[in-house]
Parts: C-alpha cells; structure tokens; sequence
C-alpha cells in the first residue's frame, strides 16, 4: 500500500536516544512497529485494523500500551523540544477535544483522579492546555476535564515555562496572581485585559498577533482522528497520542 506512513531514518536516530532498553529478548523492528504506531494514531483505526504491512496489531498495541505507561512518548517530545524551540518569546492556550461515548464514562475508581473527561455546552470534553514557542510547535501539555478552567492549566504549565522574554495568551489568561507570577520569572506578559477591568491593560497588539500560531498548532494536532476525537478511556493513553503526534508533526 503506497499511502503507509514510514518512519525515515534519519528521523528514527532523533528517536532512538528516547527509546528504553531492551531486557532479554530483542524487541521487533522499532522502525516497522513506531511506523505502525504512527498510522493507528494519525487515522483514527481501531488496533485490529491496522495493516498488515506492519505486522500483528497486537505488537502494536503492547509497545503503545507499555510506552505509554511509561512516559516515552512524553520524554520523546519534551527532549526534542528542550534541543530544538526557540523559547524566546512563549505562547499559552488551550483547546477542547471530544470525547468519544467509548470514552466517556464518569465513573471514578477510589484512588484514581478520573478519566479527565467533563461536561460543557459542547458535550462530554477533555480540555488540552499547552505551552508553545515562537514558531508555534508545542513545548509542554496538561490536560484537564473540559469544564476546567484556563486558569488551572496556566498555574500547572507555570513551574516548567521555559526563560522566555515574552509571553503572549488571550484574555482568558488575564489575572493579577498570572501576570505577577510571570513577573517574577522574568517573563513579560503579553495579555490583553478583561472588558471587566475597571483600567485598560495596556499590550503590544502588533506582537500579540502572533499568538494565532498556537491556535494553527491546535488546528495541525486535530488534524490527527485520535486526537480530535478522544477513544481512550485511560487518559495515559489519550495523553500519549497527543505527545506522539506532536513529536511527528513538529520535532521530526
């Protein structure tokens, strides 16, 4: 089939540092399963329909399942980004994805935070909070229930802002304890403020313009069906798609 999404090699060396070590028995070829991972994730396929071309579903389901709980997909994307972003100027948003009714369920296990799955006028939604550069690509993600506010995921991205002289958000990101916070990072804020300020805010408009490069950012993410649309019911999982197919799209 020549529409197969194939991993080139220079791509997979960037990858191989973030690959864990193998314990006994040789793992398959990294290059066919990773390629097939890709094309699961990119069109949306339930796992037994993945093409032969990549071997069984199975392998393929076992490497993302066990990557995933362990975080590789995650370090893939945060270690190419920390080489390659210009953090010069940083960007903040958030958007909603989805959920599947395959996903949705609300049932909270004792001792488990949830499925990160809210209701909103939209329907049943998680909600993606993320961190981008001056270029748009993604530095960092957290991911919330869809009725959460940007306030949460903005104090949450906050510890791990990279030293950047400007940061640009929308107005929902217009607090005192943000702008105060950024201050003390050396961060100057590009915001402008809420209508219900008593006294304008005043911002750079002509530098604030770029900040539709993350909202382009969001729109490339979606782009990708398990994405757009959330089928996992382990927020691990879902968490791990989106970290892959940012990796794919802008670090590779």
């Amino acid at each position: 089939m020549s529409d197969l999404f194939w991993l080139a090699d220079d791509q997979m060396e960037r990858l191989r540092p973030f690959f864990p070590k193998s314990h006994g028995k040789p793992r398959v070829d990294d290059r066919r399963v990773l390629s097939g991972i890709v094309f699961v994730n990119r069109n949306g396929l339930r796992w037994r329909d993945a093409p032969s071309a990549y071997g069984p579903h199975k392998t393929l389901y076992n490497r993302w399942k066990r990557w995933g709980e362990a975080g590789v997909f995650t370090r893939m994307m945060e270690g190419l980004a920390a080489v390659g972003a210009e953090p010069k100027t940083v960007m903040i948003d958030a958007t909603y994805l989805k959920a599947h009714r395959t996903a949705s369920s609300l049932r909270v296990k004792r001792g488990n935070l949830g499925r990160l799955i809210g209701r909103t006028k939209g329907g049943m939604n998680t909600k993606l909070h993320a961190v981008a550069d001056a270029n748009g690509r993604p530095l960092s993600f957290f991911m919330t229930a869809g009725q959460v506010s940007d306030y949460t995921g903005a104090a949450a991205l906050l510890d791990d802002m990279p030293k950047a002289q400007w940061l640009l958000g929308d107005r929902g990101y217009d607090a005192d304890w943000f702008r105060d916070a950024l201050h003390a990072k050396g961060i100057q804020p590009c915001i402008p403020g809420r209508r219900s300020r008593n006294e304008p805010v005043r911002y750079d408009k002509r530098r604030y313009r770029r900040r539709s490069r993350i909202e382009i950012m969001f729109g490339r993410l979606k782009d990708w069906r398990r994405v757009a649309t959330r089928y996992d019911r382990c927020p691990t999982a879902f968490f791990s798609a989106i970290a892959l197919a940012a990796t794919v799209i802008f670090w590779l």
